[in-house]
């Protein structure tokens, strides 16, 4: 959708077309393999916001590019993927004994990391509560969502005290004491990724694996012009859903029109992703967040009708995206992201 020349860019369009498009459809019916994050790592995109010890530190705009990319090409493994780079942020940005042993290993790809947080918007109800124990924490409670189970190595996991502090530490991804998976959800769209619900019944973390403390304020503080922003993958799914519509039978007036909105959306978008004040504009940041799923609904909504009979088939790429766009819908939503969106499409 640019021509950002940064060589990242130009590996991830070689892996889409070389790997993801041609296997996509596949693997929405059976999963993400190993072999397809093992690729994404091999292309250097696991560290695309690593810092240089490791990784590529590069431009935000070679992130949302590069995310594009990959989301368009196949959601699923956009999805396992994506989960990994907010450890790295994270590590990178604070200061802690586990920032040592474990930055330069996720900023390479060496290891992959999973997220286990989102569950923390729901305060003052809490899912997850972390106690002090035993010079570390120990954490009760459910993650109703965690995806990549069975790529990942280890996970960022929070919780919630009883003073409302939330906190976040870096722990095995795999059963443990005090830890145990669900069966692998069955989901309308991105069952390939391996989403799992996971079971904390007393599972212990020493303090050395915290990465940050901070109150549940200030952690809604700067959770929310980041819920708020559009998604780069729903700017990939929609490109690619115009990309077929544009190939087929009358087509390509259609695809010219909405890519024309699609690309106005995405401009403002990234210009108010890109604020200098991080807190500002949030109204402005969910009503371009709503354009946003407006466009990728019409692409894919068009790529159904353009696909005739045939996307009904399983098989259909136009589907898959379909339910790929259905599912960007609903990821990472806040209450006042459904509100705003529910209020949108009820005034039409």
């Amino acid at each position: 959708m640019t021509t950002t020349p940064h060589p990242l860019v130009t590996r991830a369009r070689r892996l889409a077309h070389d790997l993801l498009v041609p296997h996509a459809e596949r693997v929405d019916q059976e999963g993400v393999p190993a072999s397809h994050v093992e690729a994404v790592k091999r292309a250097g995109l696991l560290g695309v916001v690593g810092p240089k010890d490791g990784g590529a530190d590069a431009p935000v705009a070679v992130a949302r590019e590069t995310a594009e990319i990959l989301a368009g090409a196949c959601c699923s493994t956009w999805f396992v993927q994506t989960q990994h780079h907010t450890p790295v942020k994270l590590l990178a940005t604070y200061d802690s004994p586990v920032r040592e042993q474990l930055l330069r290993p996720l900023a390479t790809g060496e290891l992959l990391a999973g997220i286990a947080f989102a569950h923390v918007r729901a305060f003052p109800r809490v899912p997850v509560r972390a106690v002090p124990e035993r010079g570390g924490w120990r954490f009760e409670g459910t993650v109703p969502w965690y995806t990549g189970w069975g790529l990942n190595d280890v996970m960022l996991l929070a919780g919630v005290t009883d003073t409302a502090e939330v906190v976040f530490v870096v722990a095995g991804a795999r059963e443990q004491s005090g830890l145990s998976a669900s069966a692998p959800m069955r989901l309308a769209a991105l069952t390939a990724a391996r989403t799992v619900s996971l079971e904390l019944d007393g599972l212990w973390v020493p303090e050395e694996s915290v990465v940050l403390r901070t109150s549940q304020e200030e952690f809604a503080l700067v959770d929310l012009p980041r819920a708020a922003n559009a998604s780069p993958a729903v700017f990939g799914v929609a490109s690619a859903a115009l990309h077929l519509v544009a190939r087929a039978p009358d087509g390509e007036e259609t695809a010219r029109s909405l890519r024309a909105w699609l690309d106005e959306v995405r401009r403002e978008a990234y210009a108010l992703a890109d604020h200098p004040v991080p807190h500002a504009c949030v109204p402005d940041r969910l009503a371009v967040k709503t354009r946003a799923y407006d466009v990728l609904r019409a692409a894919t909504t068009a790529a159904i009708v353009a696909g005739g009979g045939r996307s009904m088939d399983l098989g259909s790429r136009a589907q898959r995206l379909a339910r790929e766009g259905m599912f960007l819908l609903v990821q990472g939503q806040t209450a006042e992201a459904r509100r705003t969106h529910l209020g949108s499409l009820a005034s039409g």
